[in-house]
């Protein structure tokens, strides 16, 4: 009897195996369709607010990238049929209503051609679904990744730097994180190193747990690291003040340092490291506020947008409160896809994205949006703790908390909560390095998902 018990069990556990990958795969399915269902409806509410009418040449080539994304679905399904069933079409939804909103404020600016942004967006979203792809297939197993873990940091490290070279910067921006390739197109190196240097903190973290864990001091109930651990995050700091300083970038510095925080949490475990962590983002605050014009007049538009003397001395408030003014244009419900003036904000396109869609799409909308980044982060965290090893545990974790990190930089900053960074909404915003570097970030949590589920679950009992 007991043997034929164990039979059935046996049975029913491979019949699980194998029903479990296609049960998720098609489930992923369905809601890409919803997905691309969704973009393809933002997009014809778009011509038919703006222009009245339906030009099917953008929903052919909106068409074409959706095959893109059921490319990488199919990709899946032979090489990471364990992948998690959430990402890509959260991703792919999110492009698609960014390529709309962006597509909005061209007709708004009568923009055709390649000055268009919503063109050069397409293209981009092409590359970058591409380039996931390579990575989902070539990266067959990503604890690969942890053997190159100080070459990767240095890469990261240079990437960085590049926009420090002379030929390759380009002089007329804002802040130095950009380079010219062969005058051609313009790249941020800075969205590419930050996946780099995730990969060097979960490598390096991995190597250091046990001393950076180690029992220190006991003060006020909480257990202190000792000194010479605090090395490595003093060294990031510095580094973050750094692009501060040298680059004008204020959001990829904090970026950066938060992301390593973060994964020095989920390491050790140690509470004080973030506190310490905190600590540090306000000291810098005040060294970069008290001997930084650039930050100070950051802080000061934040402070006193709505002042009438600040406006005139700086005319730095002005990209702000128009933001303000259009999310409050949009109230609860929107204008309506085409309906609003979001062309009307500098920059509405890129750094003001999201006034831009709150303005047509409303606080509901807007909600919506916010709804799902924090699925897609909850997602990619949830990766990250079912893993049993380390490095899998930390790099899906310091990815996943560096989108929401932006997410929550960019709405706090043109909604007022903190002072503005020159950071994009992930997936949103224009920008093709940026698009580029979040979906390579999605080909990673897909790989690392898949290799989580493959992992052998160890029974207690």
């Amino acid at each position: 009897m007991s043997n034929d018990v164990h039979a059935d069990t046996s049975v029913i556990r491979a019949l699980r195996r194998i029903r479990g990958p296609q049960t998720q795969r098609n489930r992923e399915l369905w809601l890409l369709i919803f997905a691309s269902v969704v973009s393809g409806a933002a997009i014809t509410l778009v011509q038919l607010g703006a222009l009245d009418t339906i030009d099917p040449m953008i929903l052919f080539i909106g068409g074409g990238l959706a095959l893109l994304a059921f490319a990488l679905h199919i990709v899946l399904r032979f090489v990471a049929a364990n992948a998690d069933p959430f990402v890509l079409p959260i991703a792919t939804v999110f492009t698609g209503l960014g390529i709309a909103m962006i597509y909005r404020l061209d007709l708004a600016d009568d923009a055709t051609g390649w000055a268009a942004f919503s063109n050069k967006q397409l293209a981009w979203t092409a590359i970058s679904l591409a380039g996931a792809i390579v990575v989902v297939v070539v990266l067959r197993n990503y604890r690969v990744l942890f053997r190159y873990t100080y070459i990767i940091g240095l890469v990261g490290i240079v990437l960085l730097l590049l926009p420090l070279i002379p030929g390759l910067r380009i002089d007329e921006a804002n802040a130095d994180v950009w380079v010219s390739v062969g005058g051609l197109f313009a790249f941020q190196p800075g969205e590419l190193a930050k996946i780099c240097l995730a990969i060097f903190f979960a490598g390096y973290l991995v190597r250091t747990r046990e001393s950076l864990s180690s029992v220190g001091h006991r003060v006020l109930g909480i257990t202190w690291p000792r000194m010479r651990e605090l090395g490595p995050v003093i060294v990031v700091w510095l580094i973050s003040l750094g692009i501060i300083i040298y680059q004008h970038d204020l959001g990829t510095g904090l970026l950066i340092f938060g992301m390593f925080i973060a994964m020095i949490y989920v390491a050790t475990g140690k509470t004080s490291w973030v506190i310490i962590g905190l600590a540090l983002v306000g000291i810098g605050a005040v060294l970069a506020t008290r001997f930084i014009s650039y930050v100070y007049g950051r802080f000061e538009n934040w402070l006193f947008a709505f002042n009438p003397e600040v406006y005139e001395a700086t005319g730095g408030s002005y990209q702000l409160v128009s933001g303000i003014f259009g999310l409050a244009h949009g109230g609860l419900l929107g204008t309506g896809w085409g309906q609003g003036r979001p062309h009307l904000t500098p920059l509405a396109e890129s750094d003001y994205i999201i006034p831009s869609l709150g303005e047509e799409l409303g606080l509901i909308g807007l909600f919506a949006i916010l709804c799902l980044y924090m699925v897609f982060v909850s997602r990619g965290l949830r990766i990250g703790l079912a893993g049993q090893d380390d490095f899998g545990k930390l790099l899906a974790t310091g990815l996943s908390f560096t989108i929401g990190l932006q997410v929550f930089i960019m709405v706090g900053g043109v909604t007022r909560v903190i002072p503005l960074t020159g950071l994009t909404t992930p997936f949103l915003a224009a920008g093709g390095s940026s698009l580029v570097a979040n979906w390579l970030i999605v080909a990673l949590l897909l790989r690392i998902s898949d290799g989580v589920r493959r992992q052998p679950r160890v029974v207690i009992g």
